[in-house]
């Protein structure tokens, strides 16, 4: 079978940061024999180089190359893609990890779009990562019509064809952005580049100990050095204009202003701060015209500002008073409607504590600023005069993947008088729809923490929807809706929103209930529960005692009342554990409740259920660990 994909790793040091990645590559749902892993030890010095052998050893898709120390990635991916055998070729590096059907996804999705590139959804864990790029699929991506600029880290999968063709490889040697360089060639001269945003492909993780290599702090001269070569790159296959300057304006966004913004700024050492000013200084006065900066962020547009002019004391002063901004998000809503989950919150930006507030009217700002107090007060002008287009995101974050989905949002900006009236506050009302049978952004069960996202003036901030005082929380039911139970609660810690999806058990509440929340009439029996169902949903009870389990179809129908009707005759003389599954057929999940029946000659009786014994104690301790172990 020939080989589809080869996924190169360039190896130096990880210690036990590589199980996680190995472990992601042998499980992948490409078939085995469709895929090979090779490993490129660049001289590691711990017990890597024996793990790897011994790995090859027992398992034939994995090959392991052995070579002296590089002093970076470069040359260890380029000894890959020549050993390389795949029609594509998947670069991951040794502290990250894959998405089980990463490979499977990319590689088809490729082909089918005809993609020289293939970038796939990518996840941070304690890393920034592109999150413009991933909101939709893009099959069809270029640098033109998509924010595939944001994308610089060398973790895509690329024709091997492509890379031959054009000869593409990494430079090498002890350097910085070598990823740079490489991927902005990609995709400069690549027929087409496909990117995949409903699936997470790549988990980009930070260690524990922070130790991976992009978290060291760098030399500027020789970081800036090697950033000149990525624009010389740009300056290659493009012609000067509009595109060129949009291309400029990443690397003057990203690697220059923001580093010089707030407290990330102000947290570095004196020398340290000045030196890395100079050098970024250099590289904007010498390589970016007028249009590179124009169109960034307020924000972004007053530091790139103050840089061109060398205004070093300026930047500084501007990124002690920007320290003090942030946002707030407060929940104002949580219901069910019409088979969506309806969330409803408030988000205002805040500086240092309080509301923070600007010119009630946009005006025309003088541009540029002469000091930083104007500086501040153009902004303010700015931010008002954008307001209208501001928009809110909500955004669902997986707690143990942190994979996170993109909700619709419908949003009202308000302008809130502030003091005298000649200064107000920017609200953002926002009422996001969840989706529970959308399965593309709710896609697996499991904890999801909601987050609010804002961008504004030029800030983008980022919050959990949250604190809600205990006497203010909107205290929605779980909904049983599309196959699937999703339960709105506020966490013991942050009291923030979270969803419980498919997994909540005593939070469902069905413990709690009497035999006094029961009717029976004959063989009927309802009652009913804290559960909203957009429609008459099919459940089923569990009636267990010794000797005999019955399963007897019952319907929950809106408003949340559960009707059974009970097989009585095949129940009589016995007292009847009860259990409610909420999804037959699709998770037969049954969750017990606190009372039994007892079915005998006179007819139904609703009483509180009997205590277990010690062993069935034991034995719904040792179930409730494996659920919170293996989910």
């Amino acid at each position: 079978m020939p080989v589809k994909v080869s996924v190169i790793v360039p190896v130096y040091n990880p210690g036990p940061y590589i199980e996680d990645c190995v472990a992601s590559l042998l499980r992948q749902s490409l078939p085995p024999d469709e895929y090979e892993v090779i490993f490129v030890d660049d001289g590691s010095t711990d017990a890597t180089p024996a793990r790897l052998d011994a790995l090859a050893a027992e398992d034939a898709r994995v090959r392991v190359f052995h070579q002296e120390n590089s002093g970076w990635s470069g040359r260890p991916r380029n000894v890959g893609i020549d050993a390389a055998r795949g029609e594509y070729v998947m670069f991951v590096d040794n502290d990250d990890h894959l998405g089980d059907e990463a490979l499977e996804r990319m590689y088809d999705y490729g082909v089918a779009n005809g993609a020289d590139v293939v970038v796939g959804k990518m996840v941070g864990r304690g890393r920034g990562v592109p999150v413009e790029l991933f909101r939709v699929n893009r099959p069809h991506a270029s640098v033109e019509n998509a924010p595939l600029i944001d994308s610089l880290t060398p973790h895509k999968m690329v024709r091997r064809a492509f890379l031959e063709r054009t000869g593409l490889r990494f430079p090498e040697g002890r350097r910085r952005l070598e990823d740079h360089v490489f991927v902005t060639e990609a995709y400069l001269r690549a027929d087409n580049v496909s990117v995949l945003g409903d699936y997470v492909c790549y988990y980009h993780v930070r260690r524990d100990d922070s130790s991976n290599a992009g978290f060291q702090r760098f030399d500027p001269v020789g970081y800036f050095k090697n950033l000149r070569e990525a624009l010389d790159v740009v300056e290659r296959y493009t012609e000067p204009g509009p595109l060129r300057d949009r291309l400029f304006r990443r690397w003057l966004r990203v690697e220059m202003v923001e580093r010089l913004r707030g407290k990330r700024f102000l947290g570095l050492p004196e020398d340290y701060r000045k030196q890395l000013f100079e050098e970024i200084h250099g590289v904007v006065v010498e390589r970016f015209g007028p249009g590179v900066a124009a169109p960034l962020q307020p924000t972004q547009r007053v530091v790139a500002a103050l840089v061109a002019d060398g205004r070093y004391d300026d930047v500084v002063a501007f990124a002690e008073w920007e320290a003090g901004v942030a946002l707030t998000v407060d929940p104002e809503d949580v219901r069910w409607v019409d088979g969506v989950l309806r969330i409803a919150f408030a988000a205002e930006l805040t500086h240092d504590g309080g509301p923070m507030t600007f010119p009630s009217a946009g005006g025309s700002p003088r541009w540029p600023p002469a000091d930083v107090r104007e500086a501040v007060r153009w902004l303010g002008e700015d931010t008002v005069g954008r307001f209208g287009r501001a928009k809110p995101d909500l955004l669902l974050r997986d707690r143990a993947s942190s994979a996170q989905y993109f909700h619709p949002v419908e949003v009202v900006r308000e302008t809130v008088p502030a003091g005298d009236g000649s200064r107000v506050r920017l609200v953002l009302r926002g009422t996001a729809t969840v989706d529970p049978a959308v399965r593309e952004v709710l896609p697996a069960d499991g904890l999801w923490d909601v987050y609010v996202r804002v961008g504004l003036g030029g800030w983008t901030k980022e919050l959990r929807l949250g604190p809600a005082p205990r006497g203010e929380r909107p205290a929605p039911p779980a909904g049983v809706v599309a196959g699937r139970v999703v339960l709105p609660y506020w966490t013991d810690r942050h009291a923030a929103l979270a969803l419980d999806v498919g997994r909540a058990g005593k939070r469902l509440g069905f413990g709690r209930l009497t035999p006094g929340d029961f009717e029976v009439a004959g063989d009927r029996v309802a009652v009913r529960l804290a559960l909203y169902v957009p429609g008459a949903t099919e459940v089923l009870l569990r009636l267990s005692a010794a000797g005999g389990v019955y399963d007897v179809p019952g319907v929950v129908s809106p408003g949340g009342e559960l009707a059974v009707v009970l097989p009585t005759a095949s129940l009589v003389g016995r007292v009847w554990r009860a259990a409610l599954c909420l999804t037959p057929g699709v998770q037969d999940r049954f969750h017990p409740l606190a009372v039994a029946l007892r079915v005998g000659a006179e007819g139904v009786r609703v009483v509180p259920a009997p205590r277990p014994g010690p062993v069935r104690r034991l034995a719904r301790r040792v179930r409730r660990l494996l659920h919170r172990l293996f989910g």
